[in-house]
């Protein structure tokens, strides 16, 4: 999921023999800067910007950009950073998903490589060695920004969330009006689901040609943690080093989606195997997907009409947590840069962090709720089909950290073997333990679950 979001959302290019393009600064390589009173106001909150200064001593720099997206936010700030000083060049340099976390970790063990890149919080341990800590107080990151305490390293902060990312449930609208439903029968709960997927549903004798609702492909593995999560169930153990799979949380959810299947009959393992294309082409009515979904309906299935609310709850009452969030992280500063490039970096870090439009960007781009505190009611982000439904909830949400694959691949195949193999649900997500316990025994993975707000809520 992790790697759909981004080849969707960051329109990841196709071409590897594309491997950089510069940014419109180039021109103003070579410009000496000579006025350090430039007039401008000063952004930001607690984290502010003033542009009112020399960089670099006023003299020519050019620095790096590294990412992996044409539609990378940093890219606009990277070219109005140099509208105020002339003097800096940030030629923005792109590389395909595969390409780029080859090539940035050799580069970045020398001299020459990228002053500042992005990041995906899937790599941490790969880029950590090279990161520069930003020169900004944790307490300023903290009083503007959410989800900064996971991020808090020895005092210190590499990189934090921009926006973070969550599932929600995404309904065919055509479909909805065809059976009598209305926005009054937006399910709430679990109980509440099964039934208006029935009503969905649409069957010729034995065989479903209308899925009410469809788990098929990648889901599984995302949707049993935010079950977990709803009942309070953590996805790791109490060291946070151990996968927390086999118990009665995650036996009694998955019993629940297989009744889906074969109690209900709302949906089958046999209705393809990608609910996502499913839904695109119209044989499907709900299915529960991450942000993503939005470019991959945008760019695949436009003629779909499509409505958005949030992932139901077992009761009305509110959970420990609705589910899991990723995030998409800010900027590295690569600490083998030469002490100039450092310096601009900084600086070119606080201006994106002061500047609302970075945060706005990414989040309306990608689907994802901005974790800068000022845009927490701003009304674009709250017209947004997906963040409306996503801002009540942002609070209650929990990053376990970027944990092993295993915890998702693993639980994937369980449900498969439940499915097509027709082995009993408990021993199932027992091997699935066994297989997560194997892969994770070498792994320094530490769950960052204790960092949750609302953590004492079950410990």
């Amino acid at each position: 999921m992790k790697k759909k979001l981004l080849m969707t959302l960051f329109s990841v290019l196709a071409l590897g023999s594309l491997v950089a393009c510069s940014s419109s600064g180039s021109s103003s390589k070579g410009v000496t800067d000579d006025n350090p009173d430039k007039g401008l106001e000063v952004i930001g909150d607690k984290i502010t910007f003033d542009g009112n200064k020399l960089v670099n001593e006023g003299k020519p720099i050019e620095l790096e950009y590294w990412t992996w997206g044409e539609t990378d936010p940093v890219i606009t700030m990277a070219k109005e950073y140099e509208e105020i000083y002339p003097n800096v060049t940030i030629k923005t340099v792109i590389q395909p998903w595969d390409d780029f976390w080859t090539k940035l970790p050799l580069s970045l063990k020398g001299k020459n490589g990228p002053a500042v890149f992005n990041i995906h919080n899937s790599k941490h341990d790969l880029i950590m060695p090279y990161l520069e800590a930003y020169d900004i107080p944790v307490e300023d990151l903290q009083a503007d920004f959410t989800s900064v305490e996971p991020h808090i390293i020895d005092g210190n902060v590499y990189y934090t969330d921009s926006v973070i990312n969550t599932g929600n449930m995404y309904y065919n609208k055509t479909l909805w009006e065809e059976a009598g439903l209305t926005e009054a029968d937006i399910p709430t709960t679990w109980d509440d689901l099964r039934e208006v997927a029935k009503k969905l549903t649409k069957m010729d004798g034995d065989k479903i040609t209308q899925a009410g609702f469809n788990y098929n492909g990648e889901t599984y593995s995302a949707l049993y943690q935010g079950l977990n999560y709803q009942k309070g169930e953590l996805l790791f153990t109490e060291d946070g080093t151990v996968a927390n799979f086999d118990n009665q949380t995650t036996i009694e959810n998955t019993k629940f989606m297989v009744d889906l299947y074969e109690v209900d009959k709302v949906g089958s393992k046999d209705f393809g195997d990608d609910s996502t294309m499913s839904f695109g082409n119209g044989q499907s009515a709900i299915v529960y997907k991450w942000g993503w979904m939005v470019g991959e309906l945008a760019s695949k299935y436009p003629e779909i009409e499509y409505g958005v609310f949030a992932t139901p709850t077992p009761t009305a009452d509110v959970p420990f947590a609705y589910d899991r969030f990723n995030g998409e992280s800010t900027p590295g500063i690569n600490k083998n840069q030469t002490p100039e490039q450092r310096e601009v970096a900084q600086d070119f870090i606080r201006f994106v962090l002061a500047n609302d439009k970075y945060s706005k960007e990414a989040a309306l781009s990608m689907a994802s709720f901005p974790t800068k505190r000022s845009l927490a009611t701003d009304p674009d982000i709250l017209a947004d089909p997906v963040l409306s439904v996503l801002a009540p909830r942002v609070e209650r949400l929990i990053w376990p950290g970027p944990f092993p694959s295993t915890v998702e691949t693993s639980a994937k195949q369980s449900m498969e073997d439940i499915l097509f193999n027709g082995k009993e649900i408990e021993s199932s997500i027992k091997e699935g333990q066994e297989k997560m316990n194997q892969d994770m025994k070498n792994t320094e993975f530490q769950s960052l679950e204790d960092s949750y707000l609302f953590i004492d809520e079950v410990k």
